[in-house]
């Protein structure tokens, strides 16, 4: 059996939200904190040890409409160009009840509910599994104890409306930071591992 790691990576404001009032596509305040030298490096550092990745709908389509040309793109920086390659080379589970095929190489939709397939994932041999973005997954293996690591970019901003990542459906845990490092526009990139 192998010993993979569930890693989710989500961007919070201060005040926990994973998008602001104007609802899922209300994330312009992540736009000065996202493409900084230190925010890339940690997303480096996250992804570098993934051979999977988890991603809802509308992440897959928004990351699948911007990031397979970026690794051709000479005036992206280094990190940006990697990123993108480890993206189309990855393997790419996604959860949708309304995508019919997932185009996107490497990509293969789910046949079963996130936490199903984490378990099913779990017994197979590869790195770690790493959800993107995704907080309906993210909060879904929280609640069934199947997340091992957080890994958060802290924004230094209030965005007042909009959707929490934790809710009452998260189970209590408790976590150990394993690494902290601020960035350029003053976000803190933070890696927790569940005690």
């Amino acid at each position: 059996m192998s010993n993979r790691t569930v890693v989710g990576n989500i961007t919070l404001s201060l005040d926990g939200k994973v998008n602001g009032p104007g609802g899922d596509y209300d994330m312009g305040w992540i736009a000065p904190h996202a493409m900084t030298r230190g925010s890339l490096q940690h997303m480096s550092r996250v992804t570098s040890t993934a051979t999977t990745a988890l991603l809802g709908r509308k992440n897959y389509e928004g990351f699948g409409g911007y990031w397979p040309t970026v690794a051709d793109d000479e005036n992206a920086p280094v990190e940006c160009r990697e990123f993108s390659t480890w993206l189309s080379q990855v393997e790419k589970v996604v959860f949708s009840t309304t995508l019919e095929e997932a185009a996107w190489e490497n990509s293969r939709l789910a046949s079963t509910d996130p936490v199903a397939t984490v378990k099913e994932l779990r017994q197979e041999q590869g790195g770690d599994i790493i959800v993107l973005a995704s907080s309906s997954v993210i909060r879904a293996l929280l609640a069934a104890g199947e997340l091992d690591r957080l890994s958060v970019t802290l924004c230094p901003e209030l965005v007042s409306g909009g959707v929490p990542l934790f809710d009452e459906t998260v189970a209590a845990t408790s976590w150990t930071l394993t690494h902290s490092a601020p960035t350029e526009s003053g976000a803190l990139c933070l890696l927790y591992d569940r005690k």
